[in-house]
């Protein structure tokens, strides 16, 4: 089967069919969401699109794949979690809270990032020893980029503290204190 040229900055397209089938547009294939999840590891930019309404199904299947993740092994989120996140659907917090949690996800990724860029040099033949010393949190490395997220974690909190000046100040309660403005400090 021939495969089409992906163009310049153009989404691979997956299709959704009414017999829930998935198929890339790409590669002329059906997928499964496992293969869909592969796009995801390998940060493959795509789109999945109902075939009939051309409707964006992309984070629902996003979500179909989460789903399956946490109940096939070790969750990430905790019921109590996912019950504060579902506290916030139609709250006017709600807009806030995904972006924070974005932006959050986002540091945790780049300090995870930074992580595997400094143990490059640990190699492939490094030890299991080797790397539980690493990743120890006593580690000055792992104290560092650790500090770094709680951090960045903090000025996300704060700004965020910051937009909801004008209503109801909920997080007024936390130790955290806004730093500073430039003409604060001038």
């Amino acid at each position: 089967m021939a495969t089409r040229t992906k163009r310049v900055g153009e989404d691979r397209l997956i299709k959704k069919y009414p017999n829930r089938r998935l198929y890339d547009t790409q590669t002329s294939t059906y997928v499964t969401l496992a293969d869909i999840k592969g796009l995801v590891m390998a940060n493959e930019v795509f789109k999945v699109l109902d075939a009939k309404t051309e409707e964006d199904l992309t984070r629902n299947i996003l979500l179909q794949i989460i789903l399956e993740e946490e109940a096939g092994g070790a969750p990430v989120f905790s019921s109590q979690m996912l019950s504060q996140i579902i506290r916030f659907y139609g709250n006017s917090m709600q807009g806030l809270m995904g972006n924070y949690l974005e932006k959050t996800m986002q540091s945790f990724v780049d300090v995870h990032n930074k992580l595997g860029d400094q143990t490059k040099g640990l190699g492939a033949g490094s030890t299991p020893e080797s790397w539980s010393q690493m990743l120890n949190l006593q580690n000055p490395l792992m104290q560092n980029l650790m500090g770094s997220y709680m951090d960045q974690s903090k000025d996300l909190f704060i700004k965020m503290q910051e937009q909801m000046q004008g209503s109801q100040n909920i997080f007024g309660g936390f130790p955290f204190t806004p730093q500073p403005t430039k003409t604060e400090k001038e």
